[in-house]
């Protein structure tokens, strides 16, 4: 299989993996963009251990993971540079548009984002990415059987939660 039709068949994928872990479409771009050069570039170490998705997904979430720490270093002249890389008023809008059009979904997200690792992730793998238990644990380098509690836990944490908020 060419890297191209690797790339066209599992970058939405991969996208909306990364989306859902931080929810900003220009940082999910760049992580996914960063995955697929990743693994563009270490595609002869691909062993076929686990399925090309859930390498791929390997790869993101490492990658990901990588991008939290450096932005751990970042300035308040970072955050106001990318404040002021806005092009007009209108961008703000129609960012306003869609946050009221997402409210309810959003709610339930900002549950999902309280949850602690792994069971966010796994979560997410598992409900948004639809990946298999096996391709979880493959993820995380586990067994099926952990992948199977640890989603059920991350749901009945879920439930408590909704429970609260009500």
């Amino acid at each position: 299989m060419e890297f191209e039709q690797i790339y066209n068949e599992y970058y939405k994928e991969v996208y909306c993996f990364v989306l859902a872990m931080n929810s900003n479409d220009d940082i999910a771009e760049e992580i996914t963009q960063e995955t697929f050069y990743k693994a563009f570039r270490g595609i002869r170490n691909f062993q076929g251990n686990c399925s090309l998705k859930t390498w791929l997904c390997q790869i993101a979430k490492n990658t990901y993971r990588s991008y939290l720490k450096k932005q751990k270093y970042a300035t308040d002249k970072d955050v106001n540079e990318v404040l002021e890389s806005k092009k007009s008023e209108s961008d703000y809008e129609s960012l306003e548009e869609i946050v009221i059009k997402r409210n309810e979904a959003l709610s339930v997200y900002k549950i999902i984002k309280l949850l602690e690792e792994p069971y966010k992730e796994v979560f997410i793998l598992r409900t948004i990415n639809e990946l298999s238990f096996q391709e979880i644990g493959q993820i995380y380098e586990r067994k099926e059987g952990w992948a199977r509690v640890t989603y059920h836990r991350a749901k009945l944490k879920i439930q408590e939660m909704l429970g609260k908020e009500k």
